[in-house]
């Protein structure tokens, strides 16, 4: 199992779109890792470990369904091998910069077994509508199975 990912950095990235990973959160990812695009307009970084479970879990779902093969293109063709610099630092690639609209100010967010990198205009966006206030998340909780 995974490392627990958890709390919130926020960091500059250069102009050659280079961004370190606070040494909390590197621990949880290791040296090598896999950042992909995610469902939100964020970045999801992966473990090795942690993408090698993932992706054992979309191999399991077999090729059959179109929307299957949809959520398999969707995570896999944009995901890229990243790894960590002598100074704890690594490159996102364009194209993965482009699809989060990533550009000098990020936040990055540990998310159990995963990081969110977003642009922090987003992230402050997001952190601040309704889908996260304390009312909202404490109705998912009226509403589900979860107890704390």
């Amino acid at each position: 199992m995974s490392a627990r990912l958890q709390g919130t950095a926020r960091h500059s990235m250069d102009a050659k779109g280079r961004m370190s990973i606070p040494a909390k959160m590197r621990d949880g990812i290791g040296s090598q890792f896999v950042v992909t695009r995610g469902l939100e307009k964020c970045l999801y970084v992966y473990s090795s470990e942690a993408w090698d479970e993932f992706t054992a879990k979309l191999d399991a779902l077999g090729d059959s369904k179109a929307n299957v093969r949809s959520v398999k293109r969707f995570f896999l063709a944009s995901a890229e091998d990243c790894e960590l610099d002598a100074q704890g630092r690594t490159l996102i690639p364009p194209e993965l910069r482009k699809m989060a609209g990533l550009e000098k100010e990020v936040v990055i967010v540990g998310n159990g077994n995963r990081l969110e990198i977003w642009n922090q205009e987003e992230w402050d966006k997001l952190n601040s509508s309704e889908e996260m206030s304390r009312e909202h998340i404490q109705s998912i909780l009226d509403n589900s199975d979860l107890d704390f």
